[in-house]
């Protein structure tokens, strides 16, 4: 940043001497035309150098204090002022130069107010120039603070939306392995070994970080496993996964939520074998993910939850890429479909 507000700053400079160079040889070509060459870029010179000085007087001024359309008369009065020493300091500067040439000063006494006007002119030019400049940097400016802080305050949520994930899912497998401890001793070593190996590939994720595809099955594997020493038998998975889509980056830990969403209305109101289906392909520039589960219609409406799960997953995914549309629901009489689609 400073080393392009720096770049920006000299081709301004450059943009400003070389706009009074240009005004100088205009004036030294136009004063050509009466008096003796000398005396004409001596006069552009000595005009435009001044001239130069005073806008840039301004320009400092007007960054150090901007003044607002309530009083904008301060800079039509500090350009006038500006105006009047210029011209002044400008007559003095040639009569001391060439005094021998007494046309020539008879003849720049007579253009005093003439050049009072041009010179107010540039300097009002200046002045409306480095208030446009100056607007605009310091709109860039707030634009970029409000972008900081909407930046973090979504840092915060998704935080925050973590922390209340992992406990979420930590007390649905503290519950089963506590079920398991007096009965069935060794599946609950299973399960907490499961559980600690899922738990540590979580640590080395943070909020932001993107993952292959590859790399959340992997993950969703682990959780899967936790999941089966829980259902045994019942809980069947099928995956469909599309080769070009194991390289696909997504957000860490995304499919985790959607899967135990699934599990939940899946399983929990039936006795049989249940079979999940994730599949995975890429459309359009998007990975899209489906997870299906079983679902019924008379049973659904009166299961215990708050829903958390999905709701997450959509909120951390407009965090993420401030889009609304990237998690998606249907279902029918027999089955629910979650769709996710993450911009690749």
């Amino acid at each position: 940043m400073t080393v392009n507000t720096t770049l920006s700053y000299r081709k301004v400079i450059l943009a400003y001497i070389a706009w009074w160079a240009l005004w100088c040889v205009a004036q030294t070509f136009l004063l050509a035309q009466s008096f003796a060459l000398h005396l004409a870029w001596q006069d552009a010179i000595v005009t435009q150098l001044i001239t130069a000085i005073a806008g840039y007087a301004i320009n400092t001024s007007m960054h150090a204090y901007q003044p607002s359309e309530r009083n904008a008369f301060f800079v039509v009065f500090q350009s006038l002022a500006l105006a009047g020493v210029s011209v002044w300091v400008m007559h003095l500067i040639m009569g001391w130069l060439v005094p021998e040439e007494k046309p020539y000063l008879a003849w720049l006494t007579t253009t005093l107010e003439f050049r009072f006007g041009y010179v107010w002119l540039m300097l009002l030019l200046v002045a409306v120039l480095t208030w446009f400049w100056v607007y605009i940097a310091d709109s860039v400016e707030s634009a970029q603070r409000k972008e900081a802080a909407a930046q973090l305050a979504r840092d915060a949520e998704l935080a925050n939306l973590r922390r209340q994930l992992q406990p979420h899912f930590l007390f649905n497998s503290l519950n089963s392995i506590s079920a398991l401890v007096s009965h069935q001793p060794e599946q609950a070593r299973t399960m907490v070994q499961q559980l600690s190996d899922f738990l540590r590939g979580t640590l080395r994720q943070d909020d932001h970080s993107l993952v292959t595809l590859e790399e959340e099955l992997h993950h969703l594997a682990l959780y899967l496993a936790i999941e089966k020493v829980r259902f045994g038998h019942r809980l069947q998975t099928t995956m469909a996964i599309a080769d070009e889509t194991r390289v696909a980056r997504m957000p860490s830990l995304l499919l985790q939520p959607i899967m135990e969403n699934a599990i939940k209305f899946g399983l929990y109101d039936t006795v049989g074998e249940t079979t999940i289906s994730v599949s995975a392909t890429l459309n359009e520039q998007h990975l899209v993910i489906h997870i299906t589960n079983p679902f019924d219609s008379g049973t659904v409406m009166n299961r215990p939850g708050t829903g958390f799960g999905l709701t997450s997953v959509q909120r951390r995914l407009y965090l993420l890429y401030l889009r609304n549309d990237l998690l998606a629901t249907e279902r029918n009489e027999t089955e629910f479909i979650t769709t996710v689609r993450i911009p690749q």
